[in-house]
C-alpha cells in the first residue's frame, strides 16, 4: 500500500518533479532551454531532480569532504550518497536509538574542523530509566563505520514517550555548539523553568564542557549549558555567519509556529504566551505577549509545523540569497521567508505537496537538497536562469 500511494503522488505531481532515474548525475542545462518539468517561483525558475524515492522518516543531511553525503532515517539508519545516487550502503557502528513517536536518530552535521580532528556530531534518543533521553553524540569514521563513539551531552531528565525531542546542531564562528531539545510535551514546568533541560537551546564547547560565559552558568539550581528557554520544540536551526545569528524555528500547538532571533539568555515564552491554541480548539493562554517574553520575528496560523531549514547563501541562488527556506511538515511545502536584516518582509511557498518536508539543507558546492516523508524523497534544486 505504501508504495501505491507513493506511485500515485509521483504520478499526480509529475508536472513539477523531474523524476529521473535513481542514480542520475547531474546534467548540464541549457540556460535558453527551461527544462519542461522546472518551477517557475516569483524570483527564480528550478526544477527539481529527485535522486531516490525510498526514505521513510529521514532527519538530517551532512557532507563529507570526498564528496559522499549522509542521510539519517530517524529508526537509526545513517544512509551513504555519492554523485547524487544512492550507493545502496549504510553506515555500521550507529548508536541504539530511542525510537518513538519523534524521538529516534535525528540531526547529522560534521565539526567545523573535520578534515583535522574527524568528528561528526549526532543528535538522538537513547533508552534511559523507564523513558529516553536526547544524547548529542560524536564519532570518527573508519571506512563505512562510526567508531570512537562518545557521548558529548545527556539531557536530563529521562521522560517517557517520544514528543518534542527537538533536535538540531549546529556550530558558529568561533566553535560553539548549539542544539535544541523540545518540551516533551510538558507544560508549564520544563521550558519555563530552569533546572531541566528540556524546552531549551542549549551552548556547550565541541567536547561538551560548559563556556563560562553561558548565562545562566552562575544562577543556583539552573542547567549551565542553558542558552534559551520558553522553546516549545524546535526542530530546524540555522546559523547567518555573515551576521553571526542564529535563527529557529519551532512548532506551536494549533497554530503559532514561529521564527525566532535566538539570542543570549531570552525567553520566548512558551506556554505563559503563543498565538495557539490547544488542539481541542480550547484557550491555551490568553496572553501574546508578556514582559521579559521574546516576540517571534514571524509566526503561522494556521499551523505549517516547521522543521528543518537553511539559510542560503549560495550564488546559484542568487534571487534567494539571505532568505530562509523553512521545512512545512503539515502542509508539505517549503517556505521562502524574505528577511531585512532581522525584520520578516515576505515569503513564498514553494513545491506544493511535495511531501511532509522533514529537511532543507545546503551542500558545500551551493546546491540546495531536501527530503520529504510520506513521498519518501531525496530532491535536488537545479536552478535554470
Amino acid at each position: 500500500m505504501k508504495h501505491l500511494k507513493k506511485t500515485v503522488f509521483i504520478l499526480m505531481t509529475g508536472l513539477f518533479l523531474s523524476l529521473n532515474a535513481c542514480g542520475n548525475k547531474n546534467q548540464e542545462v541549457e540556460k535558453s532551454e527551461p527544462d519542461p518539468y522546472a518551477v517557475s517561483t516569483d524570483k527564480m525558475t528550478i526544477k527539481l531532480d529527485t535522486l531516490y524515492s525510498d526514505l521513510e522518516n529521514p532527519w538530517g543531511m551532512t557532507w563529507l569532504p570526498d564528496g559522499r553525503m549522509l542521510v539519517t532515517e530517524r529508526k537509526g539508519e545513517i544512509l551513504i550518497f555519492k554523485e547524487d545516487a544512492f550507493t545502496g550502503e549504510k553506515l555500521t557502528g550507529v548508536p541504539e536509538v530511542h525510537e518513538v513517536n519523534q524521538a529516534g536518530l535525528l540531526d547529522i552535521t560534521l565539526h567545523p574542523n573535520y578534515e583535522s580532528n574527524g568528528w561528526i556530531y549526532m543528535a538522538y534518543a537513547k533508552d534511559q530509566g523507564e523513558g529516553g533521553v536526547l544524547v548529542i553524540g560524536r564519532a570518527k569514521l573508519d571506512g563505512n563505520a562510526l567508531v570512537d563513539l562518545e557521548e558529548v551531552f545527556v539531557c536530563g531528565p529521562e521522560w517517557k514517550g517520544g514528543r518534542h525531542f527537538g533536535s538540531r546542531i549546529i556550530f558558529d564562528k568561533d566553535g560553539y555548539l548549539f542544539f535544541s531539545n523540545g518540551d516533551k510535551g510538558s507544560r508549564p514546568q520544563n521550558a519555563q523553568e530552569l533546572d531541566n533541560d528540556h524546552g531549551k537551546i542549549h551552548r556547550i564547547h565541541d567536547d561538551g564542557r560548559i563556556p563560562e560565559d553561558n548565562p545562566f552558568v552562575n544562577t543556583p539550581g539552573a542547567s549551565p549549558s542553558i542558552w534559551t528557554y520558553g522553546n516549545r520544540n524546535p526542530q530546524g536551526m540555522a546559523y547567518d555567519t555573515a551576521n553571526d545569528r542564529i535563527w529557529a524555528v519551532e512548532h506551536g500547538p494549533k497554530g503559532g509556529d514561529e521564527i525566532n532571533l535566538i539570542e543570549k539568555g531570552n525567553n520566548y515564552g512558551w506556554p505563559e504566551i503563543s498565538y495557539g491554541i490547544n488542539y481541542d480548539g480550547t484557550v491555551l493562554t490568553e496572553f501574546k505577549e508578556k514582559e521579559g517574553m521574546e516576540q517571534p520575528v514571524t509566526y503561522w496560523d494556521p499551523s505549517i509545523a516547521p522543521c528543518g531549514m537553511a539559510l542560503v547563501t549560495s550564488d546559484k541562488y542568487p534571487e534567494w540569497k539571505g532568505n530562509l527556506l523553512v521545512a512545512a511538515l503539515a502542509h508539505q511545502h517549503v517556505n521562502r521567508v524574505v528577511l531585512d536584516g532581522t525584520k520578516y518582509v515576505e515569503e513564498e511557498r514553494l513545491f506544493q505537496d511535495i511531501g511532509r518536508v522533514r529537511q532543507v539543507a545546503q551542500s558545500p558546492e551551493g546546491y540546495l537538497y531536501v527530503v520529504t516523508e510520506l513521498t519518501g524523497l531525496l530532491v535536488k534544486l537545479v536552478p535554470q536562469d
